[in-house]
């Protein structure tokens, strides 16, 4: 599956993986282009191409892809809605922020805590790279799970290794989230047998996302190694209860 090590992940310790190189002795280690403190890229290496967080968040939407179905939420547009979702999807909502000037949004409100949106409508709801952004995570889970339709399926992915936007919401990244971070907030409002957890990256594609490193600058085979000790962003599939 697209986000593991087919040949199983192994402490590194054990220079076991096929995929991983020796291990170079002290002061035999070439760090070359990425030896410096200012990282490549400041946008996530989306100045340089496509940046290498989505090739994860796209693997995991694409692995829940038959969750995304009926009426479906998503936050900000509904790119991913339309390309995971297709036929299955009869129809799609946006929500957006009341500050926010998006002419697009068929509902404007506050996520952590939006009264006025009428609750168990929703089959999917996708909240992609959205949590972290919120200071109020705890207020954002407990809107989800009163929209979400019983049976109805939460996506969501939140980073856990990742330079912070230097951009206009640099004040509003509050969280980085590990998988067993993502677990305990997560069980708080849903079954815990009805959440998967499923963490992305390795210590390459970290320190590519770090430096701000475009997908297309690295190769899918080393993507795809999944080390739990470094995840790029941590998954989450919860589903509601019926």
């Amino acid at each position: 599956m697209s986000g593991h090590n087919p040949a199983g992940w192994l402490d590194p310790l054990t220079e076991r993986d096929p995929l991983t190189r020796p291990v170079p002795p002290v002061g035999k280690v070439c760090l070359g282009d990425l030896k410096r403190t200012e990282p490549i890229s400041r946008k996530f290496g989306g100045d340089r191409g496509t940046p290498v967080d989505r090739y994860y968040i796209e693997n995991f939407l694409e692995t829940h892809a038959r969750d995304i179905r009926g009426r479906v939420l998503e936050i900000g547009e509904n790119v991913y809605t339309r390309r995971f979702g297709g036929h299955r999807v009869t129809q799609s909502d946006i929500l957006d922020a009341p500050a926010s000037d998006n002419e697009r949004a068929t509902i404007v409100a506050d996520l952590a805590s939006c009264p006025e949106v009428r609750g168990g409508r929703f089959d999917c709801i996708i909240l992609t790279q959205t949590l972290h952004m919120i200071y109020d995570v705890k207020g954002v889970l407990a809107s989800v799970e009163r929209l979400l339709a019983p049976g109805g399926t939460l996506l969501a992915t939140v980073p856990c290794i990742s330079q912070i936007d230097a951009g206009s919401t640099r004040d509003s990244w509050f969280w980085y989230m590990t998988p067993r971070c993502a677990r305990l907030f997560f069980e708080e409002r849903f079954p815990g047998e009805q959440i998967d957890i499923t963490p992305y990256g390795n210590v390459l594609a970290a320190t590519a996302f770090l430096h701000g490193l475009a997908l297309e600058e690295m190769d899918r085979s080393d993507m795809d190694v999944c080390d739990p000790q470094y995840p790029v962003i941590t998954g989450v599939r919860a589903t509601k209860s019926m």
